[in-house]
């Protein structure tokens, strides 16, 4: 998703409390945003721009319908990417659409891309810390993100090595 995180999540904050012009701008700036990256993916297996046309519909009925389901703590686009990639998932298998109808040399091409790994990732680990208590988010954070060794952690976090 091109469009800013950070004004993403304004509107959807602001449409959440009930303002429909936010909502009318956020469900606008997304579904150009959905409308391009189905019809990137699509067009790499052979599919048309009408089926991209029709789940950048279904993606955005889908953030309607789930919309309460956000958390406004958290950031918007992976929420909007996990959408997006299960209708594609979906649509692909609705379709019967595989790998099978590539030719082979755009085979590694697909599978080799992902681009939204790593931000779904990154997504999950902060909300998964976030539920731990303080002391061992941060001994985690510089141990194992920030790769300081487990003396150099104790010593910056005031506890023992052991602890």
């Amino acid at each position: 998703m091109a469009v800013n995180e950070a004004e993403l999540r304004t509107l959807m904050q602001a449409s959440l409390a009930g303002n429909a012009m936010d909502y009318r701008t956020l469900l606008s700036r997304l579904s150009a945003n959905l409308r391009a990256y189905y019809k990137g993916r699509l067009a790499r297996i052979g599919r048309s721009a009408t089926e991209a046309e029709d789940l950048t519909q279904e993606a955005l009925m889908a953030v309607h319908t789930r919309r309460h389901t956000y958390d406004p703590a958290e950031a918007l686009t992976p929420w909007v990417h996990a959408i997006a990639r299960y209708k594609l998932i979906d649509h692909l298998r609705r379709t019967r659409a595989s790998l099978t109808d590539l030719p082979i040399e755009d085979a590694e091409d697909i599978m080799a891309l992902d681009d939204h790994v790593g931000t779904e990732s990154a997504y999950d680990l902060t909300r998964l810390l976030s539920r731990l208590p303080d002391k061992m988010r941060r001994t985690i954070q510089l141990v194992k993100l920030d790769g300081l060794s487990v003396a150099e952690t104790a010593s910056q976090c005031g506890m023992s090595q052991s602890t």
